[in-house]
Formats: C-alpha cells, structure tokens, sequence
C-alpha cells in the first residue's frame, strides 16, 4: 500500500467519517498480543477499520504498536501498546464522534489559535458539563499546568493506566513536576531553570534548546528530570510539529 492509496483510503475517507489505522511490525511482540483483539473488533464492526503498516515513516510513529483514529485528514486521537478488549472498545466509544465529541474537537482545533482566552473558558465549561470524557479533561490540565497545576493534577488523578490517554496523562504530570522542580546553580541546574523561566513565557522553543542542553550536560540530572521532560513536550506537540521536526533528532543526539 502506497501513501497515495493511503491518502486516498484514509485522509480523503475521513472528511466522510473516522478511520482507525493500525501501526504494526512483524516482529514485535506487543504487535502479535494486539492483533488478534483488533481483527476481532474489526470483524465485529466491519468497514471502520484499515491497516497500512507501510506509512509508519510518514507520520514518525516511535513506538508500536501504535493505533491512531483520522478524523478530516488529521490525527484525532491514538494509542500505544497492547491495550485490552475492553479498554479498545472504550477509546473508541469516546473518540467516535456525537454531538458531545464534535463540540469538542471545535474546541479543540480554536485552541491552537492565538488569543485563546475564550476558548479555555469554553473547554472549562466543556469540562464542568461532560466531566465523563476524559480527553477534554487531559486537554484542560494541558492548558492548566502552567496557571493551575493542582487542578491539572486533579483532572487527570482517575486516567489509570488501561485507558488510552494514560501516557498523555502521564505527560501532563511530567511537565508539573517540571514546572515545581527545584534547581541549583550547577550547568544543568541553569539550564532546567532557563526552560522553566521560558516555558511561563510561552517560549517554546527556548525551553527544548535549554531542555535539550541540560540533558547533553548531565543525563541522570534531577533523577532524570530534563531527559523525561523532553519526551514528555515532544508527544505533547506531536510528531508534526515544526518544534518536534527541528528538536527531536538534536535530542536524540544528545542521549548518546
């Protein structure tokens, strides 16, 4: 399968409704554990899923198995790893879209525009009126981690570590962490508290230059802190983001 007939079958069938594609490998074990549970669910519920193992490269998946849901040409929403049956089933009955969801996913796409005041008092509005959905809730405590990271902290307390948004949940808890981690005045020290002073500045791409240097300076630095901080913004921003596109390698590079 070729990325033409995967933009064909996949992004230009989305604008017409949702298509789940499956990021697998042959020889990974997780890989053969999820399998047979997805063409079981496939079967069940025939035409919304499609597989196309060969476009991995493309949209830079980094670790499979990796499902990811395309709603209008985009990623909506994904998972990693072999989740059950059960926690399968419940990803998918919150990310396929009603009313509540596409309600959601506007919200959503305004918050990536500037000025954005108003459109976090909707999705706090979202979320006191639809606490059962916990996307809109993670998406919240992404927003909240700099202004609020109690409350951050308390929307993503009940995300265990079976549902899909787990990890994204355990990104969000990173980046407070971060944000409350004392430095020092040593190298790596000044860097972390440059990359904290940055990011309450909303200056993204100082906080992965300085993030980046802390880790080439000292990896093991706050019990890991700037390594795990890293990863934790690079899924965050997504592998098609301009910043994820330009740092990632410089990051890579730095852990060898």
């Amino acid at each position: 399968m070729n990325t033409i007939d995967f933009a064909k079958d996949v992004l230009e069938r989305s604008y017409e409704k949702p298509v789940v594609v499956d990021f697998w490998a042959s020889w990974c074990g997780p890989c053969r554990v999820l399998g047979p549970v997805i063409e079981q669910i496939a079967e069940e519920q025939k035409d919304r899923w499609e597989e196309y193992p060969e476009i991995a490269q493309e949209y830079q998946v980094m670790s499979i198995p990796n499902v990811k849901m395309f709603i209008k040409g985009q990623v909506f929403d994904e998972f990693m790893g072999a989740l059950p049956r059960q926690a399968i089933l419940k990803w998918l009955d919150e990310c396929l879209p009603d009313e509540r969801t596409k309600t959601l996913e506007e919200i959503l796409a305004q918050l990536e525009e500037p000025g954005n005041e108003q459109t976090i008092a909707q999705l706090e509005d979202f979320v006191n009126n639809n606490p059962d959905i916990p996307k809109a809730r993670v998406a919240l405590a992404r927003v909240l981690i700099l202004t609020d990271a109690e409350r951050a902290q308390e929307l993503i307390a009940d995300i265990q570590m079976d549902n899909p948004l787990f990890e994204t949940a355990s990104d969000v808890q990173q980046l407070v962490d971060f944000m409350s981690f004392s430095t020092d005045d040593s190298p790596p020290g000044q860097a972390v508290q440059q990359a904290q002073t940055a990011l309450k500045a909303d200056d993204m791409e100082t906080v992965l230059q300085q993030i980046i240097k802390a880790t080439t300076l000292d990896k093991s630095f706050g019990k890991d802190l700037p390594r795990k901080t890293a990863i934790a913004f690079f899924r965050i921003l997504g592998s098609q983001h301009e910043l994820t596109k330009k740092y990632r390698w410089r990051f890579d590079m730095a852990l060898y």
